[in-house]
């Protein structure tokens, strides 16, 4: 079973999130747990909790359905110690809040170097948050998503999530997430060598850490290291990828997420990945 949907407002309160999911036809469904624009929330209501948890279960959404994600400004990989402590800390406040929601994981990118210190010693800074993460947490995972390779961002390559992840303590706690347009802008030619692709993922990272998926075509060609993402069959990608990839067995069990950028085109973008999923 994959669970699809798209990442939904959360805009009036975390409680809203199920709702706007439910009234796409989703069966899964990402958000941001607060402003990922901000640094620090308030603390979520006991009341805005309550209202969460109840409409998930009633609308069947599971956590292993639901992928929240941190904010924008967290990078556990900063170079500088100001900017990691307070990255970290903000990490840890967002881990904590998906676990008060009854989440059991949290998408994050990993960070940039900024072209201050090595993409080896920015990623050994990752892992470490992570580490500090997960002792300071309990109950929900860290998951790791693949970028484009713009800039001085990390994870672009399989190598560095596998790089990171070798240096968590706690791997039942670790995962990640595969961006079909991050990939394919990164270089990894999903449309003409997904098979290859595929193997190569579980070759230097392992299946076995798949916790999420973002199904996003792409508006530039393969290799451009553009993050732009295109609805399903208007860029670069075309919908052959994301039937193969709902077909996959290999990917059960995990949320497929629209990030595509047309929300009026979700409703017919999850029918159509549902139906080819059966």
């Amino acid at each position: 079973m994959k669970y699809i949907g798209a990442h939904v407002s959360a805009s009036g309160g975390v409680e809203n999130a199920p709702l706007n999911a439910k009234e796409i036809g989703a069966d899964a469904f990402a958000l941001f747990t607060k402003n990922q624009r901000q640094w620090f929330s308030q603390p979520l209501s006991a009341e805005s909790i309550r209202l969460f948890r109840s409409r998930c279960e009633e609308y069947g959404f599971i956590p292993a359905s639901i992928l929240p994600h941190d904010s924008y400004l967290i990078n556990l990989g900063h170079p500088s110690d100001e900017g990691l402590e307070k990255s970290r800390n903000s990490f840890i406040e967002e881990m904590r809040r998906c676990a008060e929601l009854g989440l059991d994981r949290l998408n994050f990118h990993p960070g940039s170097h900024l072209k201050e210190i090595s993409e080896t010693e920015s990623l050994r800074r990752v892992a470490e948050s992570i580490n500090i993460a997960l002792d300071k947490t309990s109950g929900v995972t860290a998951v790791i998503e693949n970028t484009a390779g713009q800039g001085s961002n990390l994870g672009y390559r399989f190598e560095h999530l596998a790089e990171i992840i070798s240096q968590v303590e706690d791997k039942s706690r670790v995962g990640v997430c595969i961006d079909t347009c991050h990939s394919f802008a990164a270089g990894y030619d999903l449309v003409e060598n997904y098979e290859a692709v595929m193997a190569e993922f579980d070759s230097v990272v392992g299946f076995g850490y798949l916790r999420g998926m973002h199904l996003n075509d792409a508006k530039k060609a393969v290799g451009s290291k553009v993050d732009r993402h295109e609805v399903l069959g208007g860029g670069f990608i075309g919908f052959d990828l994301f039937e193969k990839i709902v077909k996959d067995p290999r990917i059960d069990g995990i949320p497929l997420i629209l990030e595509t950028p047309d929300p009026q085109k979700w409703p017919q973008e999850i029918a159509m990945l549902q139906q080819w999923r059966g």
